[in-house]
């Protein structure tokens, strides 16, 4: 058997139009969505701690009412200690309340939800989010979620979370339909 040949996605253009109009148009997302990801998450770069490697990395996570929640990259001397972007940014959203983006289901479960996620780095072609960030980014995102990923110039890429991570274990694997954690109870406050 023989290893599955692998294709990139083109690089497309920020300055392009032709380019924009088709993400949009394929991903559900509105000009003024795209402009934001794009900015947010290169602009959530200059938020990296990144003494060790020096690549920064930006994510910004856009919710369903337009909210942008970004994130960065912070290192640690122990190098296994070191937070990508993603998980940044998931674990703000996680513990900041959207209450327009807050679905509730039984027993006071509530689950997030994110219409895109974009990353921004500094080199080109750009970087795709790392296994641990695409597994991180699939508990709270449904798999048709587009991941916008841009680079260090005017370049970017941008595909499905289902194409970054086939065949992925999630919360439903578990039993668990609706993703999300458990609410406190109002009264212990």
């Amino acid at each position: 058997m023989s290893t599955p040949t692998v294709i990139p996605p083109p690089i497309l253009s920020v300055t392009s139009p032709t380019d924009i109009t088709t993400t949009c148009t394929t991903f559900s997302l509105s000009r003024s969505d795209f402009d934001l990801l794009h900015n947010s998450s290169k602009s959530a770069k200059s938020l990296s701690y990144s003494p060790y490697s020096h690549f920064r990395v930006g994510c910004a996570l856009l919710t369903h009412s337009g909210d942008i929640i970004v994130g960065a990259n912070v290192e640690n001397a122990s190098y296994p200690v070191t937070t990508c972007a993603e998980r940044t940014a998931l674990c703000k959203a996680v513990t900041t309340v959207f209450d327009n983006d807050v679905k509730w289901g039984g027993e006071g479960e509530q689950q997030l939800r994110f219409k895109a996620v974009a990353v921004a780095t500094d080199i080109s072609p750009p970087a795709s989010p790392c296994g641990m960030c695409r597994q991180a980014i699939r508990e709270f995102c449904d798999v048709e979620v587009p991941i916008l990923m841009f680079d260090g110039g005017e370049g970017y890429s941008v595909l499905r979370l289902k194409d970054l991570l086939p065949l992925s274990f999630g919360p439903e694997a578990l039993g668990v339909r609706e993703m999300g954690r458990q609410q406190e109870s109002k009264s212990s406050s």
